[in-house]
């Protein structure tokens, strides 16, 4: 038989995400962040699910070229713009908008032979510092689009730091809104973060939720996914394949790190880092085993993790463990909890998924 592990790409969730995006965008069009093969889910395993929105962003040529294979008509967004002058030439074959960040893609633009003018996205830097034209050079960028015979609409766009934080949107808010004042074309600046906490900034021509459509919250521990009504689309799941029984003193896995201080029942679980398990979850990482929960112990290793069986007896070979995501009779294991008690993210977690492991559409 196949090894005892597999990912589940939840469509109902994803649905139901996208539509709690567009609840709170405030009557705004909406992009699906697919960037990093949609979250690791894969795009064309959450392209169904998404085709409600109005348009899908990412980052990747290919990947955009596989939207329009799958089908999309739509709108389909390069949030870092093109990376070389020929990139255009797809831009124009695909009918993609673009960003545009710095000036050497306006003159990339200005050299580009096209019959169909290009819609760009101007990205102002309001404050995160990595991409876009300064508050003081951004009226003077918009000037050369807008003179371009090769560019059609343009519409202005930021990125907030601290959407998911304390420091909030209200200053680079009214940065943008300094630098474009008289300025026209449709605007779109919310991501995550700002759809679910910052009305204000929702209140746009376009938002652009990325990880919580994928039921990650983007401001946790302060928040869960539960709180924001956004449901797990991604679970990785296993199978208890070994037991062991140590003796108080006992160790478990590489490095002895983990002493039992007690009588203890163990369960091996086939799963590990070279599959995507964070290998810096420490022991005490949550777990659920049949729907119930209990942690790790020990060290992750590459192909197999430990878990605590001794207060769950009826558990035994062939259980199954979910390693974050929806469990058996409606239990569910947040990502963010496993993330944060690896020091990281969700987003990281997901996009680690490995080639090796299975993944079907729930």
């Amino acid at each position: 038989m196949p090894r005892p592990i597999e990912a589940l790409i939840h469509h109902d969730a994803l649905v139901h995400n996208l539509a709690q995006a567009r609840s709170r965008a405030l009557g705004a069009r909406v992009w699906a962040v697919v960037k990093a093969n949609a979250y690791g889910h894969g795009i064309e395993r959450v392209y169904e699910a998404l085709r409600g929105a109005d348009g899908f962003a990412l980052l990747d040529l290919a990947e955009a070229s596989a939207l329009r294979q799958l089908g999309w008509r739509g709108p389909v967004l390069l949030l870092e713009g093109c990376f070389e002058p020929r990139d255009l030439e797809l831009c124009s074959r695909l009918n993609l908008w673009h960003t545009v960040h710095q000036d050497a893609q306006i003159d990339w633009l200005g050299r580009h032979k096209t019959q169909q003018p290009h819609r760009v996205f101007l990205k102002l830097n309001s404050g995160m510092n990595r991409l876009g034209f300064a508050p003081c050079a951004f009226r003077a960028a918009w000037t050369r689009l807008n003179a371009l015979p090769q560019v059609d609409e343009i519409s202005l766009m930021t990125h907030f730091s601290d959407a998911d934080g304390a420091g909030g949107v209200a200053a680079q808010l009214a940065t943008f809104e300094r630098a474009t004042e008289g300025l026209s074309g449709e605007r779109c600046l919310a991501n995550s973060a700002a759809v679910l906490r910052h009305a204000q900034a929702a209140a746009a021509d376009w938002v652009r939720p990325g990880i919580m459509v994928y039921g990650s919250a983007p401001d946790h521990p302060q928040h869960t996914a539960a709180h924001w009504g956004v449901r797990p689309t991604m679970t990785l799941r296993a199978q208890v394949i070994a037991l062991q029984q140590l003796a108080p003193g006992d160790t478990v896995g590489y490095g002895n790190t983990f002493s039992a201080a007690q009588p203890m029942r163990i369960g091996v679980v086939a799963c590990g880092y070279a599959d995507g398990y964070p290998r810096h979850a420490g022991s005490g990482t949550p777990v659920l085993v049949d729907g119930m929960r209990t942690r790790t112990v020990g060290r992750v290793s590459m192909d197999m993790i430990t878990v605590d069986l001794t207060a769950l007896p009826q558990a035994g070979l062939g259980s199954e463990v979910t390693l974050w995501g929806q469990g058996p009779q409606g239990t569910v294991l947040p990502i963010d909890e496993v993330a944060a008690s690896a020091q990281t993210v969700a987003y990281e977690l997901m996009c680690a998924l490995a080639p090796r492991v299975p993944v079907r559409i729930a």
